[in-house]
C-alpha cells in the first residue's frame, strides 16, 4: 500500500506502506485529534454539557461524605450467611409450628420445594424467648445476638427469584442472578472512593473452610472499573494477603524489589498508554502500589496481640468453635477503624459433606447447631464492639443470606430451601433499633403482604451512605446500569 506525505514545502511523495512516517487511519485520528482542534472539541462538548462524566461525583464535605444528599452513615459491614441460614430457627417465631409440630403440612396450594417432597410440620429444635424493650422473640441457638435486639432492624418479607444457591448468592450481592454484574462493596468503592489510601477500599474475609459458591465473582467489579473488585484477606492463614510479603530468596533485597517495581512501573505506563479505555491495567498497578503501601499498613492491621484478653475473649477467641469467625469480626473491626469502606465477612464454605456451611438439608439440629454456635458470639461482639467505640453510629451492619428454610421437615431432621421468606437484618449506620419490618406468614413458607427485594434493601444502604440509587450508575453496553437494576424502593420505615 502506499500513501501520499504532504508539507506546506514540498511537493507530494509517495511512502510506503512500512516507511515510518506513514500514518493509518487511527493512528492519524489519535495523533491529531489531540491538537488545537480537539482542544477546541472538548470545550465545545464541555460547554454544552455533552461530555461523557469519567466517573460518579465526588463526596461532598457538606453532605457530610455523601454524593447526592447527606449521608448518616460512612461504612459498611455484612455478614453473608453462605448456604442459606433457616429463619425459623433464628429470628422468625412462629408459635403455629409448635402447635401444628408433626401434622401435614398444607398452607394451600402446591407447595414448591428445591430437592425434595413437603415432609411434617417441623419446630424448631430451639426454645423461643422475648428479649430488650422491644420485646422480639429470639431463638436460643443465638442467646448472644438476642442481647442486641434493641439496635438491629429485622426484615421477615425478604424474597428471592432463585432457590439454588449461586444465583441466589450472586442476587443479594450483584441484585443479579446471573454473573458478570458488580457487587454491592464494588459499587460503593466506586461511588465513594477509600477513607484511607493505604488499605483497600473493599475488604472480603472469607471462610478459611473454603469459598461460597461462586467464589471470589461474588466480590468481583463486573464491568467497572477492576480496581474496585474486593480485597481478600484471610486473617488465620500464614500470608493472610497472597503475595504481599517480598519472596525469602536470599537474591532478593529490599532495594531490588524497589528497583524492580521501578521498572515494572515504567513498563506498564508504556503499555497502558497506547491501550487507552481499558482499566485491567490500571488495576493492576493499582494493586502494585497498593501492595507497596500494605506491606506496611497490613501487618499492624492484622496482628492482633494489641487487643486485650478480654475483648479476644468476648470475640470468642479462645474457644474452637469461635475462633475462626471471632477473628475475622475482630479483624472487621480493625479495618472499619482504619478507614476501610466497605467489609464483607462470610460464614459458611460451598457445599460438601460433612456440611460445612447452613446448607442443612440432612440434620438441620447438628449443622445450624454448628454454625449458629460459629457465627452467634463473634457477630454480637462486633456490634456490641461497635456500640462501644462509637462506630456504629455510622457503620451499617447487615446480616443476611442467599434465601431461608422450610418450615416443613425433609427428610426426618433437615429443611429444604424457602426462596419465598427469609430474614435480613441490619444495624447501625442511621437505621432503627428495636424494629421489625414486614412479616412473613404463620407458617414462615411466604412473605405476608409486601414483599421485600434486596434491591429494597440496597437501595436503603446506599441512601444512608448519601446515595440516590438511582443516579448511581456506569454505561455498559448501551445500558446506564446500576446496583438496583430498574427496581428498588426505599424502606423509611427502618430509617432512624
Amino acid at each position: 500500500m502506499n500513501c501520499t506525505y504532504c508539507t506546506s514545502q514540498q511537493r507530494p511523495m509517495i511512502l510506503g506502506a512500512e516507511d515510518p512516517r506513514a500514518l493509518d487511519r487511527r493512528e492519524f485520528l489519535w495523533r491529531f485529534g489531540g491538537g488545537l482542534g480537539g482542544i477546541a472539541l472538548v470545550h465545545l462538548l464541555g460547554t454544552n454539557g455533552l461530555l461523557a462524566a469519567e466517573g460518579p461525583p465526588q463526596p461532598r464535605a457538606d453532605l457530610n461524605g455523601g454524593l447526592h444528599h447527606r449521608a448518616k452513615a460512612k461504612r459498611v459491614v455484612q455478614m453473608f450467611m453462605s448456604g442459606a441460614a433457616s429463619q425459623v430457627d433464628t429470628f422468625d417465631y412462629k408459635p403455629e409450628l409448635i402447635k401444628r409440630r408433626g401434622q401435614k403440612f398444607d398452607p394451600g396450594g402446591k407447595v414448591e420445594l428445591f430437592q425434595s417432597d413437603p415432609g411434617s410440620v417441623m419446630a424448631s429444635p430451639w426454645g423461643w424467648k422475648q428479649y430488650g424493650q422491644c420485646g422480639k422473640w429470639m431463638s436460643d441457638l443465638v442467646p448472644n445476638l438476642a442481647q442486641c435486639v434493641d439496635d438491629m432492624t429485622f426484615i421477615h418479607s425478604m424474597v428471592s427469584k432463585s432457590n439454588v444457591h449461586g444465583p441466589a448468592t450472586f442476587m443479594q450481592n450483584t441484585g443479579f442472578v446471573l454473573p458478570g454484574f458488580p457487587s454491592m462493596g464494588s459499587w460503593i468503592s466506586y461511588g465513594l472512593g477509600s477513607l484511607n489510601s493505604n488499605l483497600p477500599t473493599f475488604v472480603v474475609l472469607p471462610d478459611s473452610r473454603g469459598f461460597p459458591p461462586n467464589g471470589p465473582r461474588n466480590w468481583g467489579a463486573g464491568f467497572l472499573p477492576a480496581a474496585h473488585q474486593g480485597t481478600m484477606i484471610k486473617p488465620s492463614a500464614p500470608n493472610p494477603i497472597a503475595d504481599l510479603a517480598v519472596p525469602t530468596a536470599g537474591y532478593i533485597s529490599p532495594e531490588s524489589e524497589k528497583d524492580g517495581r521501578a521498572l515494572l512501573a515504567r513498563f506498564n505506563k508504556d503499555y497502558a498508554s497506547s491501550r487507552p479505555g481499558d482499566s485491567r491495567l490500571d488495576a493492576r498497578i493499582g494493586s502494585y502500589e497498593l501492595a507497596a503501601r500494605l506491606q506496611l499498613s497490613a501487618p499492624e492491621v492484622l496482628d492482633l496481640t494489641g487487643e486485650t484478653e478480654a475483648t479476644k475473649k468476648m470475640y470468642g477467641m479462645d474457644e474452637a468453635i469461635t475462633e475462626d469467625f471471632g477473628r475475622n469480626c475482630l479483624v472487621a473491626r480493625r479495618l472499619l477503624e482504619r478507614g476501610v469502606r466497605f467489609v464483607q465477612l462470610w460464614s459458611g464454605a460451598d457445599n460438601g459433606l460433612p456440611r460445612r456451611n447452613w446448607d442443612s438439608h440432612e440434620n438441620l439440629k447438628k449443622d445450624h447447631g454448628e454454625m449458629g454456635a460459629s457465627m452467634d458470639k463473634p457477630a454480637a461482639a462486633l456490634l456490641k464492639d461497635l456500640k462501644a467505640r462509637g462506630l456504629l453510629e455510622d457503620t451499617i451492619v447487615i446480616w443476611t443470606s442467599e434465601f431461608g428454610r422450610m418450615p416443613c421437615s425433609q427428610g426426618e431432621k433437615g429443611r429444604d430451601h424457602n426462596p419465598f421468606t427469609f430474614t435480613t437484618w441490619l444495624a447501625g449506620g442511621g437505621t432503627k433499633g428495636g424494629v421489625t419490618y414486614g412479616e412473613s406468614d404463620e407458617w414462615s413458607y411466604k412473605a405476608a403482604g409486601e414483599p421485600t427485594y434486596c434491591y429494597d434493601v440496597h437501595a436503603t444502604v446506599l441512601h444512608l451512605l448519601g446515595i440516590d440509587h438511582k443516579k448511581l450508575t456506569m454505561r455498559h453496553n448501551g445500558i446506564d446500569r446500576r446496583l438496583t437494576d430498574v427496581h428498588g424502593n426505599l424502606l423509611p420505615q427502618i430509617i432512624a
